[in-house]
């Protein structure tokens, strides 16, 4: 079997509900992640249920930032269908790119004005942070690469380099003159970082590789597509388990943070899970409504939103106060919370969009009806 890169026919990309799906997956691992790490008990952290719920809850993030890459590929694809110019259809993915970034800094102020922190606080770098940015360079490495071929080899170099890098940028003392809001963006600090640069923009690019093969495919050629990931993807991730058993070649590197292992073995996994819910969308119940793609329609509003409940004074009696059993029966009765809430924006944006929609029909049949003499 054989994986054409070019000359196969194109549709026009209809919207991928298996993506939406995963989306919504990291929008559940993300709030469990969240809840476990707030809400549990002192006590109770040390027990092995709430290490396995860490450990699961650490899937969410690198979820998020491959479907960001996934979406770069696909979206620049789709907008280049429109105006026939590849230049502008990056450029409109790197414009949504800053926003993003811009999100990341009006986040932080929400944050401060509803718990009064210090302003230090603005310039902490979280998830958006690094997205912006990731997708700024996934854009223009989409652009570069010009070909499927040629997008799929960028995204590689970028994901191996920037994993390769990571144990030298966090060990290196040529950082240390930098400004240190520009330093936390490569390397943590802490206090200061919650995501850097260095390894988490590889998850973007990793995910840029996936859309970029996926994008404008005929639907045969996207089931050998899924095949091929499938394939690739389990090895990648037993030839990165069985590195780790062997000495590392940096002489400073951490196997759960820096470790380029632990990023490929995480990245085949999350390369995994697309052809897995490709199969799980073509089951015969799989084109009905589903609140998984729900959740992941909405995915930054809920992240938006839900931070503060978590870790705000909205929730301040629950912080370090359940038993591990109690905080995932909190889990369950959050996100119910979360999804109407869910509902009820998507309700409010529809009903807002009709009405505008409504009234440029209502000034014509105004300025076309016949006058009166």
């Amino acid at each position: 079997m054989r994986l054409e890169l070019a000359g196969a026919p194109r549709r026009q990309a209809a919207r991928r509900g298996y993506i939406d799906w995963l989306r919504g997956l990291a929008v559940l691992i993300m709030i469990e992640a969240h809840t476990v790490d707030a809400w549990t008990l002192l006590l109770d952290r040390t027990t092995p249920i709430f290490r396995w719920a860490m450990v699961v809850g650490g899937f969410g993030a690198p979820l998020f930032l491959f479907l960001a890459g996934v979406a770069v590929a696909l979206s620049a694809a789709a907008k280049e269908r429109k105006t026939a110019d590849a230049s502008r259809a990056a450029a409109a993915v790197r414009r949504r790119g800053w926003e993003i970034f811009g999100l990341a800094f009006l986040f932080r102020l929400q944050a401060l004005i509803i718990n009064q922190g210090s302003p230090g606080g603005l310039l902490k770098v979280d998830i958006l942070n690094v997205m912006g940015p990731s997708i700024v360079i996934a854009a223009w490495l989409w652009q570069v690469g010009r070909t499927t071929r040629g997008r799929v080899i960028a995204g590689l170099l970028a994901t191996i380099a920037f994993a390769m890098m990571t144990p030298i940028v966090r060990a290196t003392p040529l950082l240390t003159p930098l400004p240190d809001p520009i330093e936390w963006y490569l390397r943590p600090y802490p206090g200061r970082t919650n995501f850097t640069m260095f390894p988490w923009a590889a998850f973007v690019f990793s995910g840029l590789i996936a859309g970029s093969l996926l994008e404008g495919t005929s639907e045969a050629r996207e089931r050998r597509v899924h095949v091929w990931l499938a394939a690739v993807a389990a090895l990648t991730t037993a030839a990165s388990y069985g590195s780790s058993f062997l000495p590392s070649i940096y002489t400073a590197s951490s196997f759960w943070t820096s470790s380029p292992t632990f990023l490929f073995m995480r990245v085949g996994l999350l390369t995994l899970v697309l052809p897995l819910a490709y199969l799980w969308e073509r089951r015969p119940t799989g084109r009905r409504w589903s609140p998984m793609q729900q959740f992941g329609r909405t995915s930054l509003f809920i992240y938006w939103i839900h931070v503060e409940m978590v870790y705000g004074w909205l929730s301040q009696p629950l912080h370090r106060a359940l038993p591990i059993g109690w905080v995932f029966g909190a889990f369950a009765v959050f996100t119910g919370f979360l999804f109407g809430v869910s509902l009820l924006k998507t309700w409010i944006v529809r009903r807002w969009n009709e009405r505008r929609s409504a009234a440029p029909m209502g000034a014509r049949a105004e300025t076309d009806s016949p006058q009166r003499t």
